[in-house]
């Protein structure tokens, strides 16, 4: 179990003062060496500033982010997220989805999220414009990679330290941690036992290893005067087999994930998730990237997963679609009911999830989904029903 990620949020503005940036690499650095000398690994440093719509205008996007780009780069921060955009004033629907998918075509280390649902509604508007990006995304960025950086957010509060979903909600600079625990859900679901046996395992792991965590990060906020808002515990996995959760999920008694029995497996491990007395933020639930977790990437190739598949384990535990690779041809209409699908399940269960989505142009569904980046593994392109929902939307908006 590693800290996948400390990510801390900042207020930035368009002339991106060196300051704010400098200031965030030093907090890194300390917060870095904390961990350190506990012996607890730390993968990498994420800097979040407020959404784009409270400080840019949608031409300033693009512009915005290629200068952050270069500063967290020469700041020594690998990633950067300008997330959580809403729709409203000059953020039309038509100028935000032109103004992100220039952002991220311009830009190799910087995320962006636009919020589909909040606040318990969900924007019409908003999900047909992120439709829209991630068709523009496919097109501007080689095999549609592009869409790495970008999700469509539903119900997503401040301070989720996973990206594309960060972000920060103004003020002070806050930071929270990302878990990379596959490897202990597998540990724990493996062992002999029973099935309580295996969640009283897990969340003794948890509450130990999280809790070292708890102790170093308030430590930091002590030291450096940042607040902490926690620990998102989703087992984010690794793509070998052994930090697989679909592995672990295997292991505790469902013979193929996505056959029979998988919605109670994937409840179990929530409900464990639930159980350990830890500072939780974010998802704090059940992934599922499919091509991020080696055996899940496996299952949909082998046919055995859909995307209402993926869909029906986020009604019960996930984050949502991540990671999912459809076929080029996928028409903005059908990404649009898709993406409404994920923010109905959010609005009614009150939970945050988002959708990752990546059309990967010339490819049909059942054809190899492969990308040269070290943390995704092979998978198919998983087939959808070639009908959208563009006329839901036109009636939701009084346009038809």
């Amino acid at each position: 179990m590693q800290i996948r990620s400390i990510t801390v949020g900042v207020d930035a503005s368009f002339s991106l003062a060196d300051a704010t940036i400098d200031a965030a690499a030093s907090f890194f650095e300390q917060a870095k060496r904390a961990f350190d000398a506990d012996e607890i690994v730390v993968q990498s440093a994420r800097l979040s500033t407020q959404p784009a719509h409270r400080f840019l205008s949608p031409a300033q996007l693009p512009h915005f982010a290629s200068a952050l780009q270069g500063a967290c780069a020469k700041a020594g921060i690998p990633y950067a997220a300008v997330g959580g955009v809403q729709l409203g004033g000059a953020w039309t629907e038509e100028a935000a989805s032109a103004a992100i998918v220039d952002a991220v075509a311009a830009t190799d280390s910087v995320f962006s999220s636009l919020q589909i649902a909040a606040d318990a509604a969900i924007d019409y508007r908003a999900a047909r414009a992120a439709a829209r990006v991630i068709a523009g995304i496919a097109t501007r960025t080689t095999n549609g990679f592009g869409n790495l950086r970008f999700t469509a957010a539903a119900q997503c509060p401040a301070n989720i330290p996973f990206f594309p979903a960060a972000w920060h909600a103004g003020g002070p600079m806050r930071f929270s941690l990302a878990l990379q625990a596959g490897d202990a859900v597998v540990q724990a679901f493996g062992a002999p036992g029973s099935l309580d046996d295996a969640e009283t395992r897990l969340v003794a792991a948890l509450e130990a290893v999280v809790g070292r965590m708890e102790r170093v990060a308030a430590a930091i906020e002590r030291a450096t005067g940042v607040t902490f808002a926690g620990v998102d515990v989703s087992p984010a996995p690794f793509p070998v087999d052994m930090a697989s959760t679909v592995f672990a999920l295997e292991a505790l008694g469902v013979e193929r994930f996505g056959g029979a029995g998988s919605a109670l497996a994937a409840w179990r491990l929530t409900r464990t998730l639930k159980r350990a007395k830890v500072a939780r933020c974010g998802f704090s639930g059940l992934m599922l990237p499919v091509l991020e977790d080696s055996v899940l990437a496996q299952r949909v190739a082998e046919g055995l997963l859909t995307v209402n598949d993926l869909l029906l384990y986020s009604t019960i535990c996930g984050t949502g679609l991540d990671t999912v690779p459809l076929p080029g041809d996928t028409s903005e209409g059908e990404l649009v009911g898709i993406l409404l699908d994920v923010a109905a399940l959010a609005t009614a269960l009150g939970k945050p999830l988002t959708a990752r989505l990546f059309p990967v142009p010339g490819k049909r569904a059942g054809d190899e989904a492969s990308f040269d980046f070290p943390f995704f593994v092979p998978s198919r392109v998983l087939a959808t029903k070639g009908h959208g929902a563009a006329a839901l939307v036109a009636r939701a908006l009084g346009e038809a």
